[in-house]
């Protein structure tokens, strides 16, 4: 018979771990020492709490395991860029990456072992979603990049973005307990404002997260603003179309005054025709909003191909001439496979 896994000690809150203290005899504030030395220290084992006895810390290694994660591949890319394989407490594995730029460092994490979501120009929507990442999995890929940030580039994170494997939105509950950790002065204390949560556009999640006043940014990876395109390189917008998507973008704005960004790439074939500009400059008009035109980066399907910087230039002449911000982005790390859309475990296969 196999026996009962421990419980995982970050599962519990600060009052619970007060509440263990006491029902043994001991004081109330053991139980915040050992909130401290998991979230704020980030401790991987018992034995590094050295302001418990030993005895103590015996108690708690028989009664608790803690599931942290593992760098199990670190790859360093000729820009600086840093891209994680993590291993979690059950052998499965996610990437995460450090960008680092000369004025600050930003952690993209995932949300999920694989995705939800079946986007056909990204890797990691090729991998079966295996499970939901738990809030404490999130939180253990900032902390390694914070740590990584301070001991290659002199310096704290700065910034965390959901672009990671999997969509947040989908692992909506986790991803809230995740930021709220990251943002509380009892874990890394970063500011909401310095967090954003990019989704592939699921309506009704949107309005969720609207209705509870959050203070991170929002993007959305929009890549057409023509129904029929959408669907054909990201096939869940048949459930979830652009009408809907426009909506909940206006319900957004209009709960928290907060302008949404879109992530667009560009095909050559795809989306690269005057319609396509005249859909996206009109879908903008919905809420106040900026474009982030984003550089393609190869997963080895012929069909996406990066239009040339013509398109480009045409795309920011509409938008800009519509009084829309929009910025072209060039891609980070992509000599480790660490840009966007690349995350797929190739490190670890």
């Amino acid at each position: 018979m196999k026996p009962e896994a421990k419980k995982d000690v970050r599962t519990l809150s600060r009052e619970a771990l007060r509440d263990f203290f006491e029902k043994r005899g001991e004081p109330a504030f053991r139980g915040n020492q050992v909130y401290e030395w998991l979230w704020k220290k980030g401790a991987h084992s018992f034995e590094e709490m050295t302001n418990l006895s030993l005895a103590m810390r015996q108690e708690l290694e028989t009664e608790f395991a803690i599931n942290h994660i593992q760098v199990d591949r670190m790859q360093r890319s000729s820009d600086g860029t840093i891209k994680n394989a993590v291993k979690l407490y059950d052998g499965l594995v996610v990437e995460s990456v450090l960008i680092p730029t000369e004025s600050r460092t930003t952690a993209c994490v995932s949300s999920q072992v694989g995705c939800s979501l079946d986007c056909n120009f990204c890797a990691t929507a090729r991998l079966k979603r295996m499970r939901n990442l738990n809030p404490d999995e999130i939180y253990d890929q900032v902390l390694v990049i914070d740590r990584q940030s301070r001991l290659y580039f002199g310096r704290p994170l700065s910034n965390i973005v959901f672009m990671g494997m999997g969509e947040p939105l989908m692992n909506y509950p986790n991803v809230m307990k995740a930021i709220e950790k990251i943002t509380s002065e009892e874990g890394l204390g970063l500011s909401p404002k310095r967090i954003t949560v990019s989704t592939s556009g699921v309506p009704k999640m949107i309005r969720k997260m609207a209705d509870e006043g959050p203070r991170f940014k929002l993007a959305v990876s929009l890549h057409s603003a023509v129904d029929a395109t959408r669907t054909s390189i990201m096939p869940f917008n048949a459930t979830f179309p652009l009408s809907d998507l426009k909506e909940a973008i206006r319900y957004w704005y209009g709960q928290t005054r907060s302008r949404v960004t879109y992530e667009y790439v560009v095909w050559e074939g795809i989306n690269d025709k005057p319609a396509d500009i005249e859909a996206l400059t009109d879908f903008c008009k919905a809420a106040p909003c900026k474009v982030n035109l984003i550089q393609y980066n190869p997963i080895g399907d012929e069909r996406f191909r990066q239009a040339p910087e013509a398109t480009l230039e045409r795309y920011v002449r509409a938008l800009e001439g519509a009084g829309i911000t929009v910025t072209v982005r060039r891609s980070r790390g992509v000599d480790i496979d660490a840009a966007c859309g690349q995350l797929a475990n190739k490190a670890t296969g």
